[in-house]
């Protein structure tokens, strides 16, 4: 698997008011626009984490997902931010955080819009079932069209087995059936037959890489707000793994 690259955030540019945790658009010091998701914000490290591995899960499967990166998030930034919620986000947050390629002029996926190959949705519809992904519904797709392709986003509520209380001492819990996908936007859009099968071992090498795992473990801002978390995404790989469709 690749090295996540690591950018430095130096501009907050707009708050994304779509979802709860207030994601923002940024500018960074290679000169891109990136989607920074904060640390200090909703599930803290663990939606990172669930962000982390299954983004890089899905781009290894080679499904359209942006770019993810590490970025480093200076406090500094926030005493300029005139709101008080943003400001303390920011503040909270200050350290290691996550982002995504962020994609100009894209809009929202609408499945009686844009025609999407069956196999495709096949696919979508089989990582979501893996990864666990509660929020790929009508109501919310999470997929965007970019020059007339579609993109995977917004993945911080997979991995739903690690938001129950003692699932690190119950791995097992991690393998169980996910019922939800039955509320899943493509899934009338799927091919009837059963998906091709997936590389699931040689995928669980490719990411317990020190890359994901290694140097850069997502956790909380010691002194922040938020409480600092030891969960890795390499272990989150190792349990996760297990998991049958």
């Amino acid at each position: 698997m690749r090295a996540l690259r690591t950018i430095r955030v130096t501009r907050y540019v707009t708050p994304l008011r779509e979802g709860g945790s207030l994601p923002a658009i940024v500018e960074a010091d290679d000169d891109g626009l990136y989607v920074l998701k904060f640390s200090g914000a909703g599930q803290g490290a663990k939606g990172l984490i669930a962000e982390l591995v299954s983004g890089e899960i899905g781009r290894a499967l080679d499904l359209p997902v942006p770019e993810l990166v590490f970025a480093e998030l200076d406090a500094d930034l926030a005493r300029t931010e005139p709101d008080p919620e943003i400001h303390a986000l920011i503040y909270d947050s200050a350290g290691l955080n996550l982002a995504l390629d962020y994609l100009p002029g894209s809009v929202t996926f609408d499945p009686g819009a844009h025609p999407l190959d069956p196999g495709l949705a096949s696919r979508i519809v089989w990582f979501d079932a893996y990864s666990t992904n509660v929020d790929r519904t009508v109501r919310n797709t999470n997929m965007l069209m970019w020059h007339r392709q579609l993109w995977l986003i917004d993945h911080g509520a997979t991995l739903y087995f690690h938001h129950t209380p003692g699932w690190e001492v119950q791995p097992a819990r991690a393998r169980d059936p996910f019922a939800l996908i039955k509320d899943h936007v493509l899934r009338p859009h799927r091919r009837a037959a059963a998906a091709q099968p997936l590389p699931l071992a040689g995928l669980a090498q490719e990411h317990n890489h020190p890359g994901v795992a290694g140097p850069h473990g997502l956790h909380a801002r010691p002194g922040g707000r938020t409480r600092p978390l030891t969960l890795d995404a390499g272990y989150a790989v190792r349990v996760f793994v297990g998991r049958r469709t």
